[in-house]
């Protein structure tokens, strides 16, 4: 053992007892195992600064921004009011959908693009059934990662491995040669997390979603149904208020009384819907055809497209307190609209334009920048902050899935290399307008892309300074090649403990060659043992570091032992699984 290996090993100790630890942020022990890794000379700075600009973080960026425009044109909306549609709000049934679909998926792209696409759905649902996302995010990263062992190009690191079989004189991998050992995996690792992996699982809270959303109040509105409205005899729960959209309906108005059964009703001209709904979710309705979300029912007239947003919350001494929207003539005096009511506790029995205000009462207003300011200084409201007014872009919705499904066809018959693909089509996304490059860059989890860059300098320095070859001729001295089942054990496991601190392809291309070898000098299958390390490599079950699980990192808050919890049972289904299966049908002689 050289010097260098003993730092590396020392280095990696230290990482993984620290991201174990909690106490400090994941990033933030990622840049400090980069800055170890310089300071003991192990790497140049641009070897390991060489991360920030390497094909995982490019492809990574890439996705969050085409998630993000999916998001945006209401694609991501539409797949989640999917779901609760068809899971009904059981919990079992809705864990069931989500990651039966995103396996589905995962196994003809990369499961880090059907982790990107479903993570915005999760959230969107998990708010709406007031439950934790980590009780969903977790299962999902690992159901993308499950189907990875199906096709050849369900990860990049089958392709990794394919193309070192055909430089060892092997036949390439087949397009489903792995499938008879994959499908097994998946739907036992689908079983497990719907049953032990559940209860397994932590509960971070229902606030746990996503910090776009803190601050995001639920309010109450009224909803007018306009003349001419294609809403006209629809019933109330097929409208895009319904039961699977996000809102609670209150009321239902017709000519200012109450229509009961409100369910089963169907909608008039003139309609007004008395609707609880997060603040987002409410802007979004100004794109709803045929619905009018108003401050008063009789107001006409749509908004100005520039006209600001803002959260005000009632002060001490304004002339408000007491009175109504109506009876103070808001709308005619101050200029502007208010769109919907925040008061804790509060079910309004009427419309909002006849709800007397109280102190502490936060309304959404829109109208023009300079009176909301004036607003403000006539000691009104208590102006706290602007609200996003951008509108969702339905119409870019089928080009916003254009460009998503061309850079998977891209990737899928590698046309372009995966982060070029990526790359390309957020590209389109900004191009085409289907979201802001300011929308764009403000959900980028960057602290994902720090974490990452960071960490891959521990891969190329475990590369250069050989430990990971160490490693593998240590545990092949220890093992002997008496047992090549006993061989195929340790070349799993030491595949595995690889791809937690390295990426899934590094770990691949270290043992693979070392593998081959001793299977030719013992006189066995090669490739039995590059299809067990195929199968291997795809077990990042066990730390948060792979990028689809890094994904759910956040939005989940989840603790670097909450994986190691739920994932080493998993992956040791996994391993009796390949240790039975893959002999059967890759023979060991």
């Amino acid at each position: 053992m050289t010097p260098h290996i003993m730092i590396c090993l020392a280095i990696l100790v230290g990482a993984v007892a620290l991201f174990s630890w909690d106490r400090i942020p994941a990033d933030v022990v990622a840049l400090g195992v980069m800055l170890a890794i310089l300071a003991t000379g192990l790497l140049t700075p641009e070897q390991a600064f060489s991360g920030f600009g390497s094909s995982t973080v490019i492809m990574i960026l890439g996705f969050f921004i085409m998630t993000a425009a999916l998001s945006h044109t209401g694609i991501v909306d539409s797949v989640g009011r999917w779901i609760l549609l068809h899971a009904d709000a059981r919990p079992f049934a809705l864990l069931a959908i989500i990651m039966i679909s995103v396996a589905t998926l995962s196994a003809f792209i990369s499961n880090t693009a059907a982790t990107a696409f479903f993570v915005p759905v999760v959230l969107g649902i998990a708010a709406h059934n007031k439950t934790s996302p980590s009780r969903l995010l977790l299962p999902l990263a690992f159901a993308s990662i499950l189907t990875s062992s199906v096709t050849l190009i369900s990860t990049s690191t089958n392709i990794v491995i394919s193309e070192l079989m055909v430089r060892a004189g092997e036949k390439p991998m087949g397009m489903f040669e792995l499938a008879p050992v994959g499908l097994p995996i998946a739907i036992a690792g689908i079983a497990y997390m719907l049953t032990i992996g559940l209860r397994l699982m932590p509960d971070r809270g229902r606030d746990a979603a996503s910090p776009a959303d803190i601050g995001n109040r639920a309010y109450t509105a009224d909803l007018v149904v306009s003349e001419g409205s294609p809403l006209i005899g629809t019933p109330l729960g097929q409208s895009p208020v319904g039961r699977d959209t996000g809102f609670a309906v209150q009321r239902l108005l017709r000519n200012g009384k109450p229509v009961t059964p409100k369910d089963e009703a169907t909608l008039a001209e003139g309609d007004v819907i008395v609707v609880e709904g997060r603040r987002r979710d409410l802007l979004r309705l100004k794109d709803a055809p045929g619905l009018d979300l108003k401050a008063d029912a009789h107001l006409a007239g749509e908004a100005d497209e520039d006209a600001a947003i803002v959260e005000g919350v009632l002060m001490p001494d304004s002339p408000l307190i007491g009175h109504t929207l109506k009876s103070a003539e808001f709308h005619q005096r101050y200029g502007l609209k208010v769109l919907g009511l925040n008061r804790p506790g509060f079910r309004r029995p009427r419309q909002l334009s006849r709800i007397r205000m109280r102190l502490g009462d936060v309304l959404l207003l829109q109208g023009r920048p300079e009176d909301v300011t004036e607003l403000e200084r006539g000691n009104l409201f208590n102006i706290f902050g602007g609200v996003d007014t951008e509108r969702l872009r339905t119409s870019h919705a089928a080009l916003a899935v254009a460009i998503f499904a061309l850079a998977l066809v891209a990737m899928t018959f590698n046309l372009v290399s995966m982060p070029v693909a990526a790359l390309g089509g957020a590209f389109l996304m900004l191009l085409t307008r289907c979201i802001s490059p300011e929308d764009a860059y403000r959900q980028v989890e960057w602290k994902v892309l720090i974490l990452i860059g960071s960490l891959l300098s521990l891969g190329v320095a475990m590369d250069v300074t050989g430990t990971g070859r160490w490693l593998a001729a240590e545990l092949i001295d220890l093992v002997g090649g008496g047992s090549p089942l006993l061989l195929l054990s340790c070349f799993f496991v030491l595949t595995v403990a690889l791809t937690q601190p390295m990426s899934n392809q590094a770990a691949a291309i270290v043992v693979v060659p070392i593998a081959f070898e001793t299977a030719r000098q013992l006189g066995y299958n090669p490739r039995s043992f590059a299809m067990m390390i195929a199968i291997a490599a795809s077990c990042s079950y066990l730390t948060p570091l792979e990028p689809s699980s890094l994904m759910v990192y956040g939005p989940g808050r989840y603790r670097f032992m909450d994986f190691v919890k739920v994932g080493f049972p998993l992956t040791f289904i996994i391993f009796g699984i390949a240790i039975v299966l893959v002999p059967v049908f890759w023979p060991l002689r």
